[in-house]
């Protein structure tokens, strides 16, 4: 038997934001054991923390979708966090906690939320115009809605697609059999004053990944973040996604510095929900 957390995400109240499940002490099981847990919580994430292998991280994550392993993810990167310092970790650097994980070390601020600082883009730059057609065509919206779209993977494989307004993100009825492996994010901005606090509306779309729309997304908010923030974006905001769902995240987004020091951190809430043991 392992201890087991289930943990909500962006969200300061339970139920609204995004759960991930967190397997604590996982050293030994199989890929085949990990992969098969994933497809049985049926989350958009379940994580599993070992030890470390390098004297640099606290602890070492493995971040499974229902469709295969991610080298990272925001929202379980937080979740994650949340649930090994919740269980008694103490990590080597008082403010911060240190996560190995397949893309590297990824520091997460100790404050008043977590918050991870958003890794380096595996593939940035423009869409191609086949690419940009089917995204479109998935979106069953035309080419000519799309203000501007740019690859901002950084581990899941992010296209981020800006749309008019947040109004336009909300009313995406997407046709989910033409993205095939493609994974999109879509924001559009809120008018001044409206947004309940949100400067902008995110969406998330991966049924590649075996998640038909994700309702709070990390990984897609640092992409856009350093595609958008400081030109069409602030660089400190806060941006709503999971309203078609019936939730209510809030992702809180800084960026600091300029240049080569400039670093998008990415934050929000975490409230553990359901805490046991899992018997793999």
């Amino acid at each position: 038997m392992r201890a087991f957390r289930q943990v909500d995400v962006f969200s300061p109240l339970p139920l609204l934001g995004n759960p991930v499940a967190v397997v604590h002490d996982a050293d030994g099981l199989t890929d085949e054991q990990m992969a098969a847990f994933a497809r049985w919580t049926n989350l958009s994430e379940t994580t599993f923390l070992m030890a470390p292998t390098t004297p640099d991280a606290d602890y070492r994550l493995r971040i499974w979708t229902p469709g295969g392993e991610l080298p990272f993810a925001g929202h379980p990167t937080l979740g994650s966090a949340h649930a090994w310092l919740e269980a008694g970790g103490e990590p080597a650097v008082a403010d911060t906690v240190v996560q190995e994980c397949g893309a590297g070390l990824v520091p997460v601020r100790r404050g008043e939320r977590l918050a991870f600082a958003a890794p380096p883009l595996l593939r940035s730059g423009p869409v191609e115009d086949a690419d940009l057609a089917r995204i479109a065509a998935a979106l069953a919206i035309g080419v000519d809605e799309v203000v501007d779209a740019a690859w901002i993977d950084n581990g899941p494989g992010w296209v981020g697609v800006l749309l008019r307004d947040a109004d336009a993100v909300l009313a995406v009825r997407p046709d989910l059999a033409l993205f095939g492996d493609l994974d999109v994010g879509v924001v559009g901005l809120y008018p001044q004053g409206a947004g309940d606090g949100a400067v902008a509306e995110v969406r998330a779309f991966c049924p590649g990944l075996g998640v038909v729309e994700d309702p709070v997304t990390g990984s897609l908010n640092a992409g856009i973040a350093q595609w958008l923030a400081g030109s069409r974006l602030p660089t400190s905001y806060v941006a709503s996604q999971g309203t078609v769902m019936g939730r209510r995240g809030r992702v809180h987004v800084d960026v600091l510095g300029d240049g080569p020091s400039r670093a998008v951190w990415v934050g929000g809430d975490t409230l553990t929900t359901v805490v046991g043991t899992v018997a793999l």
